[in-house]
């Protein structure tokens, strides 16, 4: 899975210049990236931006330890150097073009599966159940050795399937957060708590009618970021803030906007992964959880800030 490499007139040094291009690496006293270097890396099918934080030479072959912008640093790992393609025009539309192809390919394969189901009343009530768990937080019952299989499933569409646009918004909001000691300022307005209640007049409008499903699943969003957020889904230099605008009985969802929440759907993966659904009804809340970021995506000039205040952040530097 490296990169394509440049087409070479020069004869005889086509076959080095080729190898050095997709960053094998071996035999090699210099490595292809260096440290600080912004990158795109495989990560399963997709490729995604990510930051060169260490490098290392073992037997003769670099490893690099990169970061994935915008994501959480769990997902930090060492790839070789064919997991690595350089920032350029032509491999972010390589990206993109990954990008469409897996969604164009899960759009397939789900429309065959279900083309021929009608959903009934039973249906419409196994959805709500089914949100109902996800709001009171029920954790998935899993066998001996079937963990990993299901985390990947419940991280499959959202992953997958995850606007580019707002893709791009997560790392220009890590970036002005811990590269330039910028804060959002707070209160922010529309709330997280205002842009839900948005899309459900949306749905309303959409559907002609309250859809009680989508209601379930805003209640349990909005009772996941009111908790997660001090937990996972703030930086280090973001927390004085909370400690100064969220007092008593405040809930974050009213204070915090469209930028952290967009932070919740990054966690949202992991979080599903303890839900006790099954993977059908699993895949369905999904997809509605893809209707809402489209609905963040539609919207995004009127939700999501374009200045970040320049007040530093909690350990008063600029950058990490």
């Amino acid at each position: 899975m490296g990169s394509s490499s440049n087409t070479n007139t020069s004869g005889g040094g086509s076959d080095k210049e080729e190898k050095e291009d997709k960053g094998k690496g071996k035999d090699s006293s210099e490595p292809s990236f260096k440290e600080g270097d912004r990158v795109l890396a495989y990560h399963g099918p997709l490729l995604y931006e990510a930051k060169v934080q260490r490098i290392e030479n073992l037997e003769d072959e670099w490893r690099y330890f990169v970061h994935y912008l915008g994501w959480n640093k769990n997902w930090d790992e060492w790839v070789a150097n064919d997991r690595l393609l350089k920032l350029t025009d032509e491999n972010i539309r390589k990206q993109q073009e990954l990008e469409k192809n897996q969604v164009v390919d899960k759009t397939v394969k789900s429309g065959r599966s279900t083309q021929h189901k009608l959903k009934g009343a039973n249906d419409a009530k196994a959805d709500k159940d089914d949100t109902k768990n996800l709001v009171k937080g029920k954790k998935r019952k899993t066998q001996p050795g079937t963990e990993e299989k299901e985390k990947r499933s419940s991280e499959s569409l959202l992953v997958s399937q995850f606007p580019l646009t707002l893709k791009k918004q997560l790392v220009d909001d890590w970036e002005n957060v811990t590269q330039l000691g910028k804060l959002v300022k707070l209160p922010r307005s529309p709330t997280v708590d205002d842009i839900l209640k948005r899309y459900l007049e949306h749905r309303a409008k959409k559907d002609n009618k309250i859809n009680d499903s989508y209601a379930e699943i805003l209640k349990g969003l909005r009772c996941y970021f009111d908790k997660a957020l001090p937990a996972m889904l703030l930086y280090k230099k973001e927390r004085d803030q909370y400690t100064e605008e969220v007092k008593g009985d405040i809930s974050p969802s009213t204070v915090y906007g469209a930028e952290h929440l967009l932070r919740l759907f990054v966690k949202l993966p992991e979080l599903l992964a303890f839900v006790n659904m099954e993977e059908d009804a699993l895949n369905k809340l999904q997809q509605k959880l893809l209707d809402i970021l489209k609905f963040l995506q539609k919207n995004q000039s009127t939700f999501f800030i374009s200045v970040y205040d320049d007040r530093k952040g909690a350990d008063g530097s600029k950058s990490k």
